[in-house]
């Protein structure tokens, strides 16, 4: 991918090569083209400086995924404005203690956000307040910026504590643009359907139409895997980009109906892990397609990867760990010990004496160019999540794993979940849910320390014989020294894939 000051630099690049290019097809069909697309974003930042937004100035979105979206970030970028952007879900006091960290000029919402925002102190306090349209004005602005000057903060998921308000330079988008492109391989006839909103600003930069989902990420529950399919026939998509939920979703679709799809050649799915079962799913529907599971996070994206076909073949155990195959060549790994302390080192191998030997257990370190250096006005969790050795970050992940003798990376959950048994070896919950989940009647389950007692919690659809399956665990003696059931166990919001245990601990 070319160098370019920002991510509008080489946007406008792909509407010189392709001006007629179909650039996004929003969810009513509704198609604009690069070259129209490049015109509107030039007027809008336009506008926007007219009413007094400027290289620097921070602006808070609240727009859902669509063309207006995507216009409006790339105009603020056009200006070297900053977007920042919120979860769908959050809510109010989450809103407003994310204003008050982010400390943004202006916000841009639909009229019904600009209506609901007079019952928010925080976001009326916010001086410019624009709605997702724009007038033409003919004052040209453009502001050149550098890799230091900051394109987007986002904020993490987490319902308690201080936001983690991620700071992504320019510099910093371009390295992720690097590795991700570098993993996806745009091809010059994709048509790609992103339902993970970062990779549609990467289409935009390469050249690649695409195609938003008839799909609201905040109401998973109204997936409509029928729509989804009508778009990708009707829009020739080629390539799928999403999260697990979104991919098993319509995996489960094309099976059940018996249809058949050798048009999508690629699927790219992150955010969640994904276990073999549901990796031998997504080849059942689609056994023409590469399909790559990617491991990452916000902080840095990608970490490693492996094919859904080798993830397959493979089979799990309760000590194993899930392969997300072996590290990205711009990512490198160590495994440290787990440990809630704040760390310093003076050197690399003062950091290399630290780390555990392979096939140890431990927290998963990463550091690369496409690796987060730093959060806004939060420098607690600076200090606990980066540890800095001359010049280079390396980012704490929170990922408890090993690596095994193949050199693949091997997950076994978060660890601030593994339960440290009177043995001194770990027990890892995660590797629980998926054999759970294999369980008949069992929608989820996992494994806590609640009350000192090694407990599994588990979620049974209706009908299900509970005492047959407390029967069947303790027969399997897996060490579980108490069963819960719960109608329902709570759910991250982003992906609607991974379990909240906050919000479990909260309801046991």
């Amino acid at each position: 991918m070319e160098k370019g000051a920002n991510v509008t630099d080489l946007f406008f690049m792909r509407a010189d090569d392709h001006p007629k290019r179909p650039a996004i097809i929003d969810r009513d069909g509704t198609t604009i083209s690069f070259g129209k697309l490049a015109h509107d974003v030039k007027e809008t930042a336009d506008y926007y400086a007219s009413r007094g937004i400027g290289k620097g100035d921070r602006v808070l979105i609240f727009i859902p995924m669509s063309i207006d979206l995507y216009r409006d970030v790339l105009a603020l970028f056009h200006l070297g404005a900053t977007a920042v952007f919120l979860d769908e879900w959050v809510s109010k006091e989450r809103l407003e203690l994310c204003c008050r960290i982010a400390g943004c000029k202006g916000f841009i919402a639909g009229w019904k956000v600009r209506l609901l925002s007079i019952f928010s102190r925080e976001l009326r306090r916010i001086p410019v307040k624009l709605g997702p349209g724009w007038s033409f004005v003919n004052h040209p602005q453009m502001n050149k910026t550098t890799a230091d000057d900051t394109a987007l903060i986002t904020f993490t998921t987490g319902s308690t504590g201080t936001p983690k308000a991620a700071k992504r330079t320019h510099g910093f988008l371009q390295a992720q643009f690097d590795a991700l492109v570098d993993k996806i391989q745009p091809k010059a006839d994709d048509i790609d359907m992103p339902v993970l909103p970062i990779v549609l600003l990467l289409n935009l930069g390469t050249g690649v139409p695409s195609v938003i989902a008839d799909y609201k990420s905040n109401k998973p529950g109204e997936l409509d895997p029928g729509k989804i399919m009508e778009q990708i026939k009707t829009h020739k998509v080629n390539r799928l980009t999403a999260s697990p939920f979104f991919i098993r979703k319509l995996s489960e679709f094309v099976i059940q109906h018996k249809l058949e799809l050798p048009q999508v050649r690629g699927m790219f799915t992150g955010g969640a892990p994904v276990f073999p079962d549901e990796a031998a799913l997504y080849v059942r529907a689609f056994p023409g397609c590469n399909t790559t599971v990617v491991y990452g996070s916000t902080e840095a994206e990608p970490i490693s990867s492996i094919s859904a076909g080798e993830l397959a073949q493979q089979s799990l155990d309760l000590q194993s760990g899930l392969d997300v195959g072996p590290a990205y060549h711009g990512t490198q790994v160590k495994i440290i010990p787990v440990t809630e302390d704040i760390l310093q080192f003076t050197s690399l191998a003062e950091l290399d004496a630290f780390c555990l030997p392979p096939g140890s257990i431990g927290e998963i370190l990463v550091s690369g160019r496409h690796v987060l250096r730093e959060y806004v006005n939060n420098p607690e969790a600076l200090k606990r999540n980066k540890i800095f050795i001359g010049g280079e970050a390396w980012h704490r992940t929170g990922d408890a794993g090993f690596t095994d003798p193949a050199g693949h990376l091997r997950l076994c959950g978060r660890c601030s979940t593994m339960i440290l048994k009177k043995d001194g070896s770990y027990l890892s919950p995660f590797l629980y849910e998926n054999y759970f989940q294999q369980m008949d009647g069992v929608n989820a389950g996992t494994v806590l320390l609640h009350k000192n007692k090694i407990t599994a919690i588990l979620e049974t659809a209706a009908g299900t014989d509970q005492q047959a399956t407390r029967t069947k665990l303790a027969a399997e003696d897996h060490g579980l020294e108490e069963i819960i059931f719960v109608k329902q166990i709570p759910r991250d919001p982003r992906h609607n894939s991974k379990i909240d245990y906050g919000k479990l601990k909260e309801l046991l």
